[in-house]
């Protein structure tokens, strides 16, 4: 690990520093700051903090990791593992599992197990974990002594002990692939790490639990495992350790120092709730919508269960994900100048695949937006926002609140709101948008309190169709408009906050559940049904 000059981590003095493979993870998502608190064995301005804890299992692979313990720890067949963890359970020695994540629970073992059905005998399990571990003599500049890697996953090794074997879990592979920086730092902790005699041969693979397929990651020499890190590891650590940058997002939830992290904005009594008896979460308008449809696929989308692909990514939903695509890209050009009916015929983008027909009635929609284009009002580049994630910390509710605006524009000093949707048809549905679209209804309450700054701004709904476009204008300081908005928002979030249990509510809406394949009690049958699955959910 390099040791680079520390620069104001806002914590005392640390002895030791703890890092995870986990926080090389490459996604815009993860907050710098945090991660180096963690490592500085999450240390806080205010010592410790307490989370109140989920009553189910939140860690979606936990149970998955306990049932392999069982398995290959102790002997005992799978089914017998499933009637431990129950007795656990019943004993509140392990949290309740969701039914939905038992399923998935029980097709990931099928899936891990059949992947790795060798005839030899020459691998075995490693249920205690190596751990790098570098101690140095007097402090280092970060005023550390003793140094910690570790690396997530199921290990295991040679008869021998000459061959070590690393297998980094995954629900699927695909996108976000891992980093040359990430596998350096699993092949260092499998070569050098403790306990156990050191190896002769390193090897990391990764498997996808959703289907079995395995990856090989490195398979190479000690001695190549450690130039390796040297050459790609090393300084991403210490940059990692070292990096202040503070980026609010999901990760707020769970961080010691959201109480006083200077880059959170503060939004007490945001959605109208006043209990802080709930565990900390993230809301969202998507928590809404899916809480609204089921409580059960909402929680289930939050584990990061895998999905069905040809509903989440069917073609209506990725015409309006490439439409989207393609404004987002020509509002954040420079110079900034308003859309056009000039679309080109490729104007696709990510080879998305789509339709002769989508590809036309997106052309269509992308001219009709030419019509609304709101860059139509600004020139200057500060006064557009394109996409951009906003984070606020509901402290009465004890929630992290996350937003994404289509568009965010600046007219007359104030911030213009703009939410851009694409539908296939020109029926229209008599609907109250603030109840359809949460989003709006915390788009009126954050600009009628004046959290994106002041002027009288307002929230605009484009929707594009077939026929032309609609835009629907919503003024936040308009006394009717502002209740409505804070009884919509309120309703969206009341029964997902006090929820602890998220029961699916099946009914026609199971039909399109991209996560119905691991719903018990959905109306189809989820693929982990089978003599696995042991006894309900406590």
């Amino acid at each position: 690990m390099s040791h680079v000059q520390m620069s104001g981590i806002p914590t005392a003095a640390t002895a030791g520093i703890k890092v995870s493979l986990g926080m090389l993870a490459s996604s815009t998502h993860r907050c710098p700051a945090h991660d180096a608190t963690a490592a500085r064995r999450g240390r806080s301005p205010d010592g410790s903090a307490r989370r109140k804890v989920e009553a189910l299992e939140s860690f979606a692979q936990g149970p998955f990791m306990a049932i392999l313990d069982l398995v290959e720890g102790e002997g005992v067949d799978v089914d017998e593992a499933f009637r431990e963890l129950d007795r656990r359970i019943a004993a509140g020695r392990n949290r309740p599992v969701h039914e939905g994540v038992r399923a998935w629970t029980a097709h990931a073992v099928r899936t891990y197990l059949r992947a790795f059905d060798r005839t030899d005998d020459a691998i075995v399990p490693v249920l205690q974990k190596w751990e790098y571990r570098r101690h140095l003599s007097q402090a280092d500049d970060r005023g550390a002594t003793d140094y910690v890697i570790t690396a997530w996953g199921r290990c295991y090794t040679s008869a021998d002990g000459r061959t070590r074997e690393l297998r980094l879990i995954k629900n699927r592979l695909g996108n976000g692939k891992r980093t040359i920086a990430e596998i350096s730092v699993a092949a260092l902790v499998v070569a050098a790490g403790v306990p156990g005699p050191p190896p002769e041969r390193v090897r990391v693979l990764q498997i996808a639990l959703v289907d079995g397929t395995v990856e090989t990651l490195f398979d190479d020499s000690v001695e190549s495992a450690l130039s390796l890190y040297r050459a790609h590891g090393k300084t991403t650590l210490g940059e990692l350790v070292d990096n202040i940058e503070y980026r609010p997002g999901a990760t707020c939830a769970s961080c010691a120092l959201a109480p006083r992290c200077p880059a959170l904005p503060r939004a007490p009594g945001l959605l109208g709730i006043t209990d802080r008896s709930r565990p900390r979460r993230t809301w969202s308008a998507t928590n809404a919508r899916q809480y609204r449809d089921c409580p059960a696929r909402e929680y289930l989308r939050r584990q990061w269960l895998p999905i069905n692909t040809d509903i989440e990514y069917g073609p209506a939903a990725e015409r309006g994900r490439a439409v989207h695509a393609y404004l987002e890209r020509q509002h954040a050009a420079l110079p900034t100048v308003p859309c056009t009916s000039d679309v080109p015929l490729d104007w696709e983008y990510d080879d998305r695949r789509l339709s002769e027909d989508d590809l036309a009635l997106g052309r269509k929609l992308i001219r009709y937006h030419a019509e609304v284009c709101p860059l139509q009002h600004v020139q200057d580049p500060s006064d557009v926002r394109v996409e951009p994630d906003l984070v606020f910390d509901d402290a009465d509710a004890d929630v992290v609140v996350l937003v994404k605006p289509d568009l965010l524009y600046r007219e007359h000093g104030a911030w213009v709101w703009r939410e851009t949707k694409t539908v296939g048809s020109d029926r229209r549905r008599l609907r109250d948008p603030l109840v359809e679209y949460p989003q709006l209804a915390l788009a009126v309450t954050l600009i009628s309190a004046g959290r994106l700054g002041g002027g009288r701004g307002r929230v605009e709904l484009e929707t594009l169709r077939p026929g032309g476009p609609d835009l629907v204008i919503i003024d936040p300081f308009t006394a009717e408009v502002r209740a409505a908005a804070s009884r919509a928002l309120t309703d969206h979030v009341r029964a997902w906050h006090a929820d602890d249990r998220f029961l699916a509510s099946p009914g026609p809406k199971c039909a399109q559940c991209e996560v119905a394949r691991w719903c018990p009690s959905g109306t189809g049958t989820p693929v982990g049904a089978g003599p696995i699955m042991l006894g309900p959910t406590r």
